[in-house]
């Protein structure tokens, strides 16, 4: 069975870094493609950025290109975000989720990640 636990989250300034992590228990984590999402109060789920099994190739969504990094160690069985130049709009809880495993296709859309967590709350005050 497939568990996804986020940390990292927190308390920033505007322009401050955090690096959230998300770990894999289960069997085959280099087999999942990966993926992070938000959701800011009173908003809807929103993608921010995906990676497929082997890390070779990663998706953003336009806002954080350039100041997001997404990756993966599968020695680890773990997904990380690295967040610099934060800005008051990133304020949200953050999800990591996987697909099914050996679903190959990198993608944006929440309908196509059946595993999630139970997110983690990144707040960046002005």
């Amino acid at each position: 069975q497939v568990q996804l636990v986020e940390s990292g989250g927190g308390l920033v300034q505007t322009g401050g870094s955090l690096r959230l992590s998300c770990a894999f228990s289960g069997f085959g984590f280099s087999n999942y493609g990966m993926g992070w999402f938000r959701r800011a109060p009173g908003k809807e789920l929103e993608f921010v950025s995906a990676i497929t099994w082997s890390g070779a190739t990663a998706e953003y969504v336009d806002s954080a290109k350039g100041r997001f990094t997404i990756s993966r160690d599968n020695s680890k069985n773990t997904m990380y975000l690295q967040m610099n130049s934060l800005k008051s709009d990133d304020t949200a809880v953050y999800f990591c989720a996987a697909t099914a495993r050996y679903y190959s296709t990198i993608t944006s859309k929440s309908g196509d990640y059946i595993h999630w967590g139970q997110g983690t709350q990144v707040t960046v005050s002005s």
